[in-house]
């Protein structure tokens, strides 16, 4: 990667804290990407296709998703600045078992598996880096299979608000999740997820302020994820 502009500058910089390294390091690990672009809804790695890189979100939002057997759209993860994706394993993994899909405007940082490997072989920051992503994808992928196989679609719909809500100040969502989208991280009907926002709603459970979903009795929404 060339150096020189206030985009390496940055750059260098988010790889400093992704990796929690020293600028120097984090100049080594730049030297070995290239940076490419995805507009919103553009499609990172096609389901089927064999995997030879690794990918750093740097800007944006990602998703793995798969189509099940009946055509069901199924969240497998959610990606986040400073997650991990791609071939991380080896210099070829095998065929991706899912598409991931740009959720709006993002920028990956992408290294020949090979030369990621290497990285990690290296520099103990890099690996320890990957060794965490990991731990956080395989939890999240637990939760929502002890979820899918616990709760009912409501309580789903319920403990999801509740951890959108978390990630803020506890008591309110922005911008409010889009019903489809709230759906599918869930797996369930976009109609069900509509019925079940509308009816916290008219119980005075939680309420939308503009682009704000508040949640006014979290304890209530609590007891109902079951």
């Amino acid at each position: 990667m060339a150096q020189g502009t206030q985009s390496d500058t940055d750059f260098t910089r988010f790889l400093a804290q992704a990796f929690a390294c020293s600028p120097e390091t984090a100049g080594v690990i730049a030297a070995r990407a290239a940076m490419r672009g995805h507009p919103s809804r553009a499609v990172i790695i096609r389901q089927g296709d064999e995997v030879s890189e690794a990918h750093l979100l740097w800007l944006g939002r990602a998703r793995a998703v798969a189509y099940a057997r009946e055509g069901q759209l199924v969240l497998l993860q959610e990606f986040h600045p400073g997650d991990l994706f791609g071939a991380l394993t080896g210099p070829l993994d095998p065929a991706s078992a899912a598409d991931v899909v740009a959720i709006e405007d993002s920028r990956t940082a992408v290294f020949l598996a090979v030369e990621f490997i290497t990285l990690a072989e290296q520099h103990a920051c890099v690996g320890l880096a990957l060794a965490r992503s990991l731990t956080r994808q395989l939890r999240a992928a637990t939760e929502r299979m002890v979820a899918r196989t616990t709760l009912t679609a409501a309580g789903r719909i319920h403990a999801e608000l509740l951890r959108l809500a978390d990630l803020a100040d506890g008591r309110s969502i922005r911008p409010a999740p889009v019903l489809a989208a709230l759906a599918q991280r869930v797996q369930t009907t976009r109609e069900t997820a509509s019925r079940t926002v509308n009816a916290l709603e008219r119980r005075g459970i939680v309420r939308r302020e503009g682009e704000t979903m508040v949640i006014v009795a979290r304890t209530r929404l609590e007891d109902l994820v079951v």
